[in-house]
């Protein structure tokens, strides 16, 4: 698994998991605010960025065991996750899985469940269409489609180049994994304190589904940012990153 590292050593250990298609690259407008009081790893997940991109498994239950043994590898007995999108469907199999292993969990642009979301089945109807090498102008047509607020073009370039480094065999391994997979009925049992955040423009989940997924989780805290999209981390790094920090150094 490819990595960027940051902040203290003897710090708290906090893991970034990226959403679908990106890589650790969707955090770049945060990891510079963060305070390096907090030991901070983005992953690239299996078949994304510069990790290595076996034939298979992309369900949410082979990400969440390939963050694990990160852990394992790294020495982390515990550790704050933050994931966004899919990347937030993964941290909440690792600590639905592996609840000693994780203290805190932050939720960026998330639901309770994929399974039954008409826009994630019709993005899968065109996914299955997909062969290599991927067209450029698809790519960048998905990732602006994200965000509601206007993005730096670099920023967009980049997220671009690291999209199609993802193999189309993962562009529809990973999206089937997320649709079928349905851990819902589980949340209840999900005891970390958890942050979720939300634009109220998210063009992929409802107001309602946030409400839902922070009614289900027990030790759950809700922000909505009104004007902000799907990539709510990109298009307010400050807001966003300075709630992550206050959250994760804040007592139990």
């Amino acid at each position: 698994m490819a990595y960027s590292e940051q902040g203290a050593k003897g710090g708290n250990p906090v893991i970034f998991v990226h959403g679908y298609t990106d890589s650790h690259h969707s955090f770049d407008r945060n990891l510079p605010l963060l305070p390096r009081v907090h030991h901070v790893f983005a992953l690239d997940l299996r078949g994304h960025g510069d990790s290595s991109k076996p034939n298979c498994c992309y369900t949410q239950r082979d990400f969440a065991a390939d963050i694990v043994a990160f852990m394992d590898a790294k020495g982390l007995g515990r550790a704050s996750l933050v994931g966004h999108s899919m990347g937030s469907f993964v941290v909440q199999q690792v600590a639905l899985d592996y609840p000693r292993r994780v203290d805190k969990l932050v939720l960026i642009g998330s639901a309770p469940t994929v399974a039954g979301n008409p826009g994630a089945a019709d993005l899968l109807s065109v996914v299955q269409t997909l062969e290599d090498p991927i067209a450029e102008d698809f790519v960048r047509e998905f990732q602006a489609s994200t965000f509601f607020r206007p993005m730096p073009e670099s920023f967009l370039d980049t997220s671009v180049i690291e999209s199609m480094k993802v193999p189309a065999t993962v562009w529809k391994q990973a999206l089937t994994g997320l649709i079928q997979e349905d851990h819902s009925e589980r949340l209840a049992n999900l005891w970390s304190r958890t942050l979720i955040l939300y634009g109220d423009m998210d063009v992929f989940f409802s107001a309602e589904e946030e409400a839902r997924l922070s009614a289900l989780i027990p030790r759950s805290r809700l922000i909505v940012y009104p004007l902000t999209g799907h990539g709510t981390h990109v298009e307010r790094p400050l807001d966003v990153t300075r709630e992550i920090d206050q959250f994760l150094t804040s007592p139990e």
